[in-house]
């Protein structure tokens, strides 16, 4: 198969609306960590905050941004928001032209309340995003090294399935990062994927959902078993880790000073995958992954500070 691409990401296209309230009643407080409202109320923001988001535009950039050239599939409505997200991924030089479009649905969109302490809540409106079928996609265009999966649900889901079973026949290499929900229908659920994975990559508490061990190690090595692939694991402000079937690689996170944390996932998962691409080294691809999401991190807005491979590499080598 003649490669056109290095990469192509799916997955979700949303417009994040960030509002900062400064507000102590959007903070984890009780032993249930719920947020509690009194109706009727007004709170005036500190700020506010427009971007592009979703798992699947935000490493779609991120890929791009890095030198790799980049395919994004997934839905999104016939409106405003749509074509929004549309002109954002083209002046990212992504390429758009395997991504659907519906006048059924409106794009999704996500409010994320953040507040005092970096605690934050999100709504989420999924729209578009889980009307993507498999018989949409232009199946002889996708020519690529890898796929990159992220969280999708409902009827786009199914196709996130179809599309596992494509790389696989095609031995196109896949990364999965499946969100909380999925991990919590279990690996029964995500076998035609898992079966597909050459890298998993999530954070702790899937890890521990997916797997059903507690340990970081019984975890990875739980993972390892089901999928036959590299774990990633992301710990937070702790760092990550990632095994092989032999070895555990283990980084730790700098203190850095933390804005934002909406997209840092997405910024680790894409820097490590383009680090293992570029060295075929997974304690090399974990030192990416951490740069990618400590700039991220330290902004307003899941893609304004994703950095280029040239300032990624020079940013390793300090």
């Amino acid at each position: 198969m003649n490669r056109k691409y290095d990469i192509i990401t799916v997955g979700s296209a949303t417009i994040d609306i960030f509002i900062n309230t400064g507000s102590e009643l959007f903070r984890k407080g009780n032993e249930r960590g719920l947020v509690e409202v009194p109706f009727g109320s007004k709170i005036v923001a500190e700020g506010t905050h427009i971007d592009m988001g979703g798992g699947g535009t935000n490493t779609a950039v991120a890929f791009s941004r890095m030198g790799f050239k980049t395919a994004f599939i997934g839905k999104v409505g016939d409106d405003s928001n749509g074509k929004s997200i549309m002109t954002s991924l083209r002046k990212e030089k992504v390429d758009v032209h395997l991504v659907s479009k519906t006048a059924k649905e409106k794009t999704g969109f996500s409010i994320i309340l953040d507040a005092k302490g970096r605690d934050r809540t999100i709504i989420v409106y999924k729209g578009a995003n889980d009307m993507l079928r498999f018989s949409e996609i232009r199946k002889s265009e996708l020519k690529t090294d890898w796929f990159y999966f992220s969280s999708m649900m409902d009827k786009s889901f199914e196709t996130l399935e179809k599309l596992a079973e494509f790389a696989k026949r095609k031995r196109i290499k896949v990364m999965f990062n499946p969100s909380a929900y999925l991990a919590e229908k279990g690996t029964v659920y995500l076998k035609k994927i898992l079966d597909a994975t050459d890298i998993l990559i999530l954070n702790d508490k899937e890890a521990h959902i997916l797997s059903k061990k507690n340990s970081l190690q019984m975890m990875a090595r739980e993972l390892y078993r089901i999928c036959k692939c590299i774990v990633v694991i992301t710990l937070g402000d702790k760092g990550a880790m990632a095994y092989d079937g032999s070895k555990m690689h283990l980084i730790r996170a700098d203190k850095v000073h933390v804005v934002e944390t909406t997209g840092a996932g997405d910024a680790f998962a894409s820097g490590f995958l383009a680090g293992f691409i570029k060295s075929g080294n997974i304690d090399f691809a974990l030192m990416a992954g951490k740069v990618q999401a400590e700039s991220v991190i330290t902004h307003y807005g899941s893609k304004n500070k994703l950095l280029s491979w040239r300032t990624v590499n020079s940013l390793i080598g300090k």
